[in-house]
């Protein structure tokens, strides 16, 4: 098997602190390998690799059936007549500011890991889009599932999941909605851990933790007992509690209560309804029926 290699100066600015995160905005130089080789495609500008082609800077990984890298002249730099981008007179004139990965897609740092069949980063705005089947982004905090698109926002320490959203944070508790977005935060460093290896299975470390998570359209929040329903839901882990708006209903086993606001305890898996002022809360209780943990 011959392996095909190039080098490519993604960007002038230093490392990130944060090496954990799936940031290729910041670092050293991008490796780039693939099994089939490189074409290269000066006018547009752009290297594409295939065949088991990877991408590396620093601690991220990126593993695509076809990678396409595109580059552009850095600022300042004098242009260098012919000379293919990643050749060694022409390394440090060239910059990646977009990279794009297509069947089969894993990125994965030592902490945390996004699967799906295409993914576009833009390293100029730090964001990463990944569309495709089988969307599926694994942080220390949770796991987020989705059926149209992910987006991580390195920068911002964002994570958004569109269509289907699901999210099952590192203590079990599931949220789920049209919409969700997690906000992580820096933990307590961790020891360090080994980068892992290409299909590798080892689950990611931990040195970042959910901070809040915010749900939009058909929120669902379950407990043991209960499935509480919404328009919008804020969940905060440092409490454990998620409180739904608009259109509230929990639903114990056949009874059902409803009303414009409910707090949800996703630890103990008590439910409880908010009412507004002057309002009264509105419920069916089913006779005979084995009430949950709602009140």
């Amino acid at each position: 098997m011959r392996v095909w290699a190039l080098l490519f100066l993604a960007t002038l600015v230093p490392a990130s602190a944060q090496a954990q995160q799936i940031d290729l905005s910041s670092g050293g130089p991008v490796a780039i390998t693939a099994r089939e080789g490189f074409e290269w495609r000066e006018a547009e500008q752009m290297v594409v690799a295939t065949g088991d082609a990877r991408a590396v800077r620093d601690n991220v990984t990126v593993i695509a059936d076809r990678l396409i890298a595109r580059y552009r002249k850095k600022a300042g730099t004098a242009p260098t007549g012919t000379a293919q981008p990643g050749a060694a007179s022409d390394t440090g004139g060239n910059e990646i500011y977009r990279l794009e990965a297509e069947g089969n897609v894993r990125i994965f740092t030592p902490t945390d890991e996004a699967v799906g069949d295409r993914a576009v980063y833009d390293i100029d705005q730090a964001v990463m889009v990944m569309t495709g089947r089988g969307l599926k982004l694994t942080t220390p905090s949770q796991v987020l599932t989705a059926r149209d698109s992910l987006e991580y926002w390195s920068q911002k320490r964002m994570a958004v999941a569109r269509g289907n959203a699901v999210a099952v944070t590192s203590d079990a508790r599931r949220l789920a909605a049209d919409t969700l977005v997690a906000f992580i935060e820096e933990d307590k460093p961790a020891a360090p851990r080994p980068v892992l290896a290409p299909g590798g299975t080892e689950p990611p470390g931990a040195n970042s933790k959910l901070k809040r998570m915010e749900a939009y359209g058909n929120v669902e929040a379950r407990t043991v007992t209960d499935i509480v329903r919404g328009d919008r839901a804020v969940y905060l882990p440092e409490t454990g509690v998620a409180r739904v708006i608009g259109n509230v209903r929990v639903t114990s086993g056949q009874n059902q209560i409803n009303g414009p606001a409910a707090d949800v305890n996703m630890r103990t898996g008590v439910a409880r309804m908010l009412a507004d002022p002057g309002a009264r809360v509105q419920g069916v209780i089913m006779p005979n029926s084995t009430p949950g943990a709602s009140r």
